[in-house]
């Protein structure tokens, strides 16, 4: 398996040095600009969560009366990454998903939570996705980005929701963003505090022991079928093409208020 393995992120290297060196991070140089990264990065996280209990509930059994499904192996490998993302620890030590933590550091730094959380409300109360992407006036990068993930979803195949969220979800965080959120926090530390450490544990838990999980649950699911292994790389190159648009967006957006704050001065 590990040749497919290689095989796919030999494939995927330009897309992911793309997102690794998007000119969206060196857009941001202050803490307005990370405020409208974290509203289009936001519906990622929120979606990542779908993506991983879809996951779960797929490989695992969610239903009464319990059976035992699927192999004991994967069962283990996406248990465990579920109880990193969902019930994780934020700065203060108490017990958040990794979204939660992120809702949290948004809240602090003063970025408007309004369109996700608009959104979440609405989908929770009709289960419409037009409804809740209009109502919540969410950013077509955002909605494009959200509906791909869903798309995946709704196919019932499990070995291409864990392609896509092993090769397009992890990892994907350039030491320049850290090297810039640093600075920021240097600059307004009663600020961003909660959104350093998401950054420090994404890095800690996310892209190092969940990724190595995510790698083994994606082999175990393709196994040795050819086929599979076609799917998992053309949704995989699809994931980060929108990775990269939901970036565009948010930098054009960057570029809007640079332009409107050089009018005003």
């Amino acid at each position: 398996m590990s040749e497919q393995i290689e095989k796919i992120r030999k494939t995927i290297e330009p897309l992911r040095l793309q997102i690794i060196n998007h000119k969206v991070y060196s857009a941001i140089k202050d803490i307005n600009d990370l405020k409208v990264f974290m509203q289009y990065h936001v519906y990622a996280v929120w979606d990542f969560m779908s993506l991983l209990k879809t996951l779960q509930k797929n490989l695992t059994c969610t239903s009464i009366p319990w059976f035992p499904r699927g192999s004991a192996d994967t069962r283990y490998l996406i248990n465990e990454i579920v109880v990193g993302e969902e019930s994780d620890v934020d700065n203060s030590g108490i017990r958040k998903s990794h979204f939660e933590i992120y809702l949290d550091a948004m809240k602090q730094c003063g970025a408007d939570t309004s369109q996700i959380e608009t959104f979440i409300e609405v989908l929770k109360r009709t289960g419409d996705f037009n409804s809740a992407f209009e109502i919540s006036k969410t950013p077509i990068e955002a909605k494009d980005f959200v509906e791909f993930t869903f798309k995946i979803i709704d196919s019932d195949k499990d070995y291409l929701q864990s392609a896509m969220f092993t090769f397009g979800r992890e990892d994907l965080i350039p030491r320049m963003f850290v090297s810039i959120v640093n600075d920021i926090n240097n600059n307004f530390p009663d600020s961003i505090t909660t959104f350093k450490y998401y950054l420090d544990r994404h890095i800690e838990v996310d892209g190092d022991h969940h990724s190595h999980l995510s790698l083994q649950m994606t082999s175990n699911l393709c196994v040795d079928n050819q086929t599979f292994w076609e799917e998992a790389e053309k949704v995989t190159i699809v994931s980060l093409q929108k990775r990269i648009n939901l970036w565009d967006g948010a930098y054009r957006q960057m570029m809007k208020g640079s332009t409107a704050a050089n009018i005003i001065v």
